[in-house]
């Protein structure tokens, strides 16, 4: 009896451990992000297997985007790669100039509101975000970063998306 009990509880321990071979590893399966068909002025989100270029931006405590100038062509779906190089929150938030400024003077007024839409990355210091969008109009657009201040002192970029 105590040796069938021995073999018992051996097979039992080979059985089980490829089952806790993983630790506490999960295997649970993210949900696929949905992309919006929502169509602002300036495009709609892009997606990401069909970005046809990167382009990194680097946002500082100088209050400056780097590049702070953007030349796309109409129909290009861009991944922007967002980097906060500086040790305060920032974010790129992609808009006419009118809506920048408009959502800059909001921002004054709640300056805690979230928010998440596809065309705004905010990145806490030292950490880089993604953002995709495709932009499907001809125009002169903006991108700027809202936070209390930032964009009053000219952290503020240009895109000028070509036919």
């Amino acid at each position: 009896m105590q040796g069938t009990l021995t073999a018992v509880l051996v097979s039992i321990a080979f059985v089980s451990a490829p089952a806790y071979a993983h630790g506490d590893a999960k295997h649970e399966k993210k949900a696929a992000k949905t992309i919006s068909t929502e169509e602002k002025e300036f495009g709609r989100e892009g997606d990401p297997a069909k970005a046809s270029r990167t382009v990194r931006i680097d946002m500082s405590d100088k209050m400056r985007f780097t590049p702070a100038s953007l030349a796309i062509k109409q129909g290009e779906t861009v991944k922007f790669i967002v980097r906060n190089s500086g040790k305060t929150m920032h974010e790129m938030v992609i808009g006419t100039a009118k809506e920048l400024k408009d959502h800059a003077e909001m921002m004054k007024k709640h300056p805690t509101m979230e928010h998440d839409e596809p065309y705004m990355a905010h990145v806490p210091p030292g950490k880089t975000e993604t953002m995709v969008w495709q932009f499907t109009k001809a125009g002169e657009f903006s991108f700027g970063c809202l936070v209390p201040g930032h964009f009053e002192a000219g952290m503020v970029g240009r895109i000028v998306v070509k036919p």
